[in-house]
């Protein structure tokens, strides 16, 4: 079974509306998931993403949203921002600053946030965990579900939910809605490593 079928089927067999914890790496990503999740999910968004560079790059996705989330007004929709530290976070990726772009990094720094997400939402007992990076081009989503399935064995309490956003159509959605929004749009995935590689 893919994991948009995965994704079907825990959607199909909710009962009301449960917590989600919802993983967000900045506001053009936000905007197909979040429009599509709210009306399954009691949605909280965790802005964990200490990967990117610079803080002023960090800042500009942040605000787009923030920015975003006013336009959605969905009272129900909370937001957390993590603590922002780059500097370890560019340590614990370095051992890795020569793999190319869309490979072993990556797979890692995926893995960095979405557990430090994961581990939020279990301990404070969400009923769901996901994140929205599936809606990426520049993002592996059969990597995303594995480290979220891996993930869902260690915390017991939070179940992982399966996405691959840019299926169905996600992606077009996604895209449309930016483009009438006319949200600030990035042209790097995030880490030092990834402007260098986009320059080449």
């Amino acid at each position: 079974m893919n994991n948009y079928q995965k994704h079907i089927k825990q959607i199909k067999e909710l009962k009301g509306k449960p917590s989600l914890l919802l993983h967000i790496c900045c506001g053009v990503c936000s905007v197909y998931p979040l429009e599509y999740l709210r009306k399954y999910f009691k949605i909280t968004i965790f802005f964990s993403n200490s990967n990117i560079y610079p803080y002023e790059e960090y800042n500009r996705r942040l605000d787009a949203l923030k920015t975003y989330l006013k336009i959605l007004n969905d009272k129900d929709i909370v937001l957390i921002e993590d603590t922002y530290d780059n500097e370890s976070y560019a340590q614990k990726l370095s051992p890795l600053k020569d793999e190319k772009e869309g490979g072993r990094r990556c797979y890692m720094c995926y893995g960095l946030r979405m557990e430090r997400a994961y581990e939020y939402a279990d301990r404070n007992h969400y009923d769901y965990f996901t994140t929205v990076m599936s809606i990426s081009n520049r993002k592996n989503a059969e990597w995303l579900n594995e480290i979220g399935e891996n993930l869902s064995k260690k915390y017991k309490y939070t179940k992982y939910l399966y996405a691959d956003f840019k299926k169905n159509d996600g992606i077009t959605n996604n895209e449309k809605m930016n483009k009438e929004l006319n949200l600030y749009h990035q042209d790097y995935c995030g880490c030092i490593y990834s402007i260098r590689d986009n320059q080449k």
